[in-house]
Formats: C-alpha cells, sequence, structure tokens
C-alpha cells in the first residue's frame, strides 16, 4: 500500500476450520462480518465481480495479488447499482490508481457501502486451503475477537434478496423475451438488447406462464438453487403449459432448468469462479475459455433421457451446460455475457435469439 490519508488497525479473517490469516482492515471498521469464503482467479475486473449478485452472502478472495490500480469508474461496467459481497480479501490494495476514468479508490467505495475489507493475506495460501478442504464459513473480524459460531449464508434466500422487487421493461424490438430475475447482471440485459427484443425483467416468483412472450430466459443468481422453489416450481409449469417456448438459462439459471426438469443439483467443492475457466462443447469437441461464478452444479446422473450434457468443465469434468434433444431449451453454467472477457460464448446470446425468432415465425405460418 502507498501512504495514504487511511489508517489501518490489526485484523484477521477467521475460518470455520480453525485456520486464522492475520492482515490489516481500515480504522472505520469495527465488528464481526459473517460470509462464504470463496476465491476468485479473475486478473481483472474487481468491479464488475464485486457487483455481481452471484456473490451475495460471500466473502470474496481475489488470487491475484494486487487490487484498486485503476481505481473505480462510474457505473457503466457495474453489474448491479451496489457491491453485492459480504466482504473482501486482498493481498495488496493500490490506495493511488492512475486511471482517466478513476472517480474515488476502491478503499473509497467499499467504505462508501461499509463492505468490511481485509488487506496484506496471503490470499494464495488460502486458495490453497479453500481448494484442500472446499469452501469455508469465515468472518473478517478485529485481531484477537474470533466469532463465536460462523453463520452459513446458503441457508437464507439470497435470491429473494438479489432479485428485483418491481416488474422493469429494456428494449422496444419485436421479439419478447421474459426474463427471470433471480440476480441478474447488468451485462445479461444489454447483450440482449444488441438485438431487436423487448426484454421483460421480472422477479423471481413472477408466474409469467400467462404472460405474452416469445422467449423464456433464466438469470444467475447467488445461493443454493434449491432454495428457490418459486421459480422452479413456475418454470416446470411454463415447459408444459408453453412446450414450444425457447429457453435460455446461465449459470444459477441452469441449476433451476435442472431441477424444474427433475434433475438434483449439488455442491461444488470449491466452485469455479474466475475469466479462465475452460469448457468443450460435448457436439463439436470445441474448446472456450469462460467466465464463471458458481458454487453447485446439476448432477449429470439425475438428467431425464431426453437431456444432454451440451458442455463440461475441462478442469474437473463436470457439466458447464444441459440442452434438450429438441433444441429448444438450453442452459450454460458459465457466464457468455463476460465483462470482462473472454467473450469465446457470446455467440450463444444471438443462438438463443434466432432459435426465438424462427420459433416465432413458424407459429405463424402453422396459424
Amino acid at each position: 500500500m502507498k501512504d495514504n490519508k487511511a489508517k489501518f488497525k490489526e485484523g484477521t479473517l477467521y475460518l470455520a476450520n480453525g485456520t486464522e490469516f492475520n492482515g490489516y482492515i481500515p480504522d472505520w471498521l469495527d465488528g464481526s462480518f459473517d460470509g462464504e469464503v470463496v476465491f476468485n482467479t479473475g486478473m481483472t475486473g474487481y468491479p464488475e465481480a464485486l457487483t455481481d449478485p452471484s456473490y451475495s452472502g460471500q466473502i470474496l478472495t481475489f488470487t491475484y495479488p494486487l487490487l484498486g490500480n485503476y481505481g473505480v469508474a462510474e457505473q457503466s461496467t457495474w453489474e448491479s447499482p451496489k457491491i453485492q459481497v459480504a466482504g473482501v480479501v486482498l493481498h495488496e490494495l493500490f490506495l493511488n490508481p492512475e486511471h482517466h476514468a478513476s472517480q474515488s479508490t476502491l478503499l473509497e467505495w467499499l467504505k462508501r457501502e461499509n463492505i468490511p475489507v481485509i488487506i496484506g493475506v496471503d490470499t494464495r495460501a488460502l486458495t490453497k486451503v479453500i481448494r484442500d478442504h472446499g469452501v469455508l464459513l469465515g468472518a473478517i473480524s478485529s485481531k484477537d475477537k474470533a466469532p463465536k459460531k460462523f453463520i452459513d449464508p446458503n441457508k437464507e434466500h439470497l435470491v429473494k434478496k438479489a432479485s428485483t422487487k418491481k416488474i422493469e421493461t429494456y428494449g422496444t424490438g419485436k421479439l419478447k423475451i421474459i426474463a427471470v430475475d433471480c440476480g441478474i447482471k447488468m451485462n445479461i440485459i444489454n447483450n440482449f438488447l444488441n438485438f431487436p427484443v423487448t426484454v421483460k425483467r421480472v422477479p423471481f416468483d413472477y408466474d409469467y406462464t400467462n404472460d405474452d412472450y416469445d422467449g423464456l430466459f433464466i438469470s444467475n443468481g447467488p445461493g443454493d438453487p434449491a432454495v428457490c422453489t418459486e421459480t422452479i416450481a413456475t418454470l416446470a409449469k411454463a415447459l408444459k403449459k408453453n412446450p414450444n417456448k425457447p429457453i435460455f438459462g446461465i449459470c444459477l439459471g441452469s441449476q433451476i432448468l435442472g431441477l424444474a426438469i427433475g434433475a438434483k443439483t449439488y455442491k461444488l467443492p470449491f466452485g469455479h469462479r474466475g475469466q479462465n475457466q475452460p469448457v468443450i462443447d460435448t457436439q463439436t469437441q470445441k474448446a472456450y475459455l469462460t467466465s464463471q461464478n458458481h458454487g453447485y452444479a446439476v448432477n449429470e446422473k439425475t438428467l431425464p433421457k431426453d437431456w444432454l450434457v451440451s458442455f463440461r468443465h475441462l478442469n474437473d469434468n463436470t457439466v458447464a451446460g444441459i440442452t434438450h434433444k429438441s433444441g429448444l431449451y438450453e442452459a450454460v453454467q458459465y457466464h457468455p455475457e463476460a465483462c470482462p472477457g473472454p467473450e469465446d460464448a457470446n455467440y450463444l446470446f444471438k443462438k438463443f435469439i434466432d432459435l426465438v425468432a424462427k420459433t416465432k415465425n413458424q407459429k405463424k405460418r402453422d396459424a
């Protein structure tokens, strides 16, 4: 850290397995702050990561050793209007950013939104602990003030907190897309608006089955997908009532779709989080680098016979995408809208919109 007016005091990251990592916390931070400790391997894009609703309830560890060097710019690249993480763990924090678009330092932004942060932690050693033991509950606190118990955020209905509370509409195109907001990233909506669509963003528990729509999108979001009983039930209802409407899901949306068709999900040991996660298309055998942020996955063995694994994660062979044999329903476990990249899988938006247009035109011809 460079010299700055900011003042720090000794602090500790406590893990539920008894491991402790000492560091420094800002003098304005008081108390103990719980969360699920996870790590992100991205080398850039901390404003996007911090504002991603999928990180709700989690203490985010950045494996890249230096953050804050380009400060914080306006909201144009943010995934939501505020910081979503429960806490931040860093090795080194740059307090004098050097970028023409910077409007504040990373520390100033965290202070403004009262987000706990601990600096000076050996984040690579911490990552090794998580990789050995799996994700751990933890708390950022003052030194020698270990919490009496650790709170598991995944037992909460995190999607309920992350979802919009009202219906919002974007665009004026002829193709009508309903986007079920489980904690949707703004870059997903921005990608849809590259096409002639009208996006109707609805709350996670909204029943859209009687609405007029041409395509259905299920978004990313935080926490355990099995908690989202309302979202799962409505999607299962839509699959029966409107079987000819194309469906596309991203991240949690993939898990929700899996649960809606009767498959099971499970928690990964430490999840996939970062901008360098390799997947392979099982049909073409083409590999893609993708951005990912999830802690759960669909259990391949529980998929119905008319469903296929469309993508696999090359690091551990887990399911990275599912598709119905009809081609009408597809979901991926990664983020094709990635910002910052990679944008290898960005074509999936066009693929979905083309399918929606084709299906709508076919319905008109049949009528």
